[in-house]
């Protein structure tokens, strides 16, 4: 699935109660065609209930009085199939909301051995059914609570023993594949996508597998995209701008993945919690989520250790030249930066702000925020021999 991410557009009042009449229009209408398609189910079920009545009593019936009987049950049970249509819309609406949360709920491993034990109990109710079919009136009835009963047996099983399968030799290899399957896709949270260097890395081709943006992920965006401080509209706008370049340019498998944070709950927390879910990873650059994350359990890949990770190592005694912009924050000592951002500390440079000097680093320095060296000037050595 792909997705296409648009910049708000700031809109007439006139255009925004246009807007909300076409959707009120779009509703109503639906709403009177589901009525009419229940009123049409409602005097169907009265015509055949009333026919079957009359064939199954062999009563002898006038044509005439027949079909007035005919019009009146339709027309009663169309009435009450009318009246009912506003409670039986609410309550499918309901139930096929709680098995849309359901269904996300579960992993892909419980659904295909669910549908599998739903399979063997229907297959067993059909056998244990077959004399029960020849009863008439009782006999339908009894087969079809036979397969209900037996159907959810079925998956009541299966799910009770859903560890011994998953640990099985049969399953075994399927159930890796799963695995893999659910272990490639990345999760992208607010701040990587704002910082935009994971549309390079996708552009190497370093990052394989779906990436899936949280539909409150997008929400974040698009409040900061509409921020009044310019500074963070600006960044939110790159955001949009970065997923339009992975959809469009790299032409990257993505998916919005919805889901909502929970009134009082946080961003980070929904995020590890969908991970969780689907087996996924966590793509950032924020630290703090990058220790709660190692905490719970769920991997993350954090673009700020990589860009660390692939950075030239400079070994005591190696020789530079560097040039030094700004002095630091000791007496004497001048700093300066290697173009991968790497921050250089000259030992008494300050005297040379601006200049390009030869340089012998002396130590290395791996912090949490990146690599530091330290370094003095090459003359130093060469006076002390």
């Amino acid at each position: 699935m792909v997705i296409t991410v648009r910049k708000d557009v700031t809109l007439s009042k006139t255009q925004k109660s246009f807007i909300k009449s076409c959707y009120k229009g779009v509703d109503t209408v639906l709403n009177k065609v589901m009525k009419i398609s229940f009123t049409l189910v409602g005097a169907i079920t009265g015509f055949t209930i009333s026919k079957t009545i009359i064939v199954n009593l062999d009563l002898a019936l006038a044509d005439s009085l027949e079909i007035l009987i005919f019009i009146v049950v339709s027309a009663f049970t169309g009435i009450v199939f009318y009246t009912a249509a506003n409670k039986i819309i609410c309550s499918l609406i309901e139930i096929l909301d709680r098995l849309e949360h359901f269904i996300q709920d579960i992993t892909l491993y419980e659904l295909i051995i669910g549908v599998i034990g739903l399979i063997i109990g229907l297959v067993i109710a059909n056998l244990i059914t077959i004399p029960f079919n020849r009863i008439e009136i009782i006999g339908l009835p009894i087969s079809i609570s036979i397969n209900v009963i037996f159907g959810c047996l079925g998956i009541a099983i299966v799910f009770s023993k859903k560890h011994e399968i998953q640990n099985g030799a049969i399953f075994s290899k399927f159930n890796s594949k799963i695995m893999k399957t659910a272990s490639d896709a990345k999760i992208l949270d607010t701040s990587v996508i704002i910082d935009g260097r994971i549309a390079d890395i996708l552009r190497s081709g370093f990052i394989e597998g779906e990436l899936i943006v949280p539909s409150f992920v997008l929400e974040e965006l698009r409040h900061i995209a509409d921020s009044s401080d310019s500074l963070k509209r600006n960044r939110g706008r790159r955001g949009l701008d970065v997923l339009n370049i992975i959809q469009k340019e790299l032409k990257h498998p993505v998916r919005i993945e919805n889901a909502e944070v929970p009134e009082g709950g946080e961003v980070d927390s929904e995020l590890l919690n969908m991970a969780k879910k689907v087996g996924g990873k966590v793509v950032t650059i924020d630290y703090n989520l990058n220790k709660v994350a190692s905490f719970q359990g769920v991997q993350v890949l954090n673009i700020n250790e990589l860009s660390n990770a692939v950075k030239p190592i400079a070994l005591p005694g190696e020789e530079m030249t560097v040039q030094v912009i700004k002095d630091g924050k000791e007496n004497g000592q001048g700093i300066g930066y290697l173009d991968d951002g790497t921050m250089i500390v000259v030992d008494g440079g300050r005297r040379f702000i601006g200049e390009n000097v030869n340089v012998t680093v002396t130590s290395v320095l791996q912090t949490a925020a990146g690599r530091m060296i330290f370094a003095k000037p090459k003359f130093s050595d060469e006076r002390a021999m």
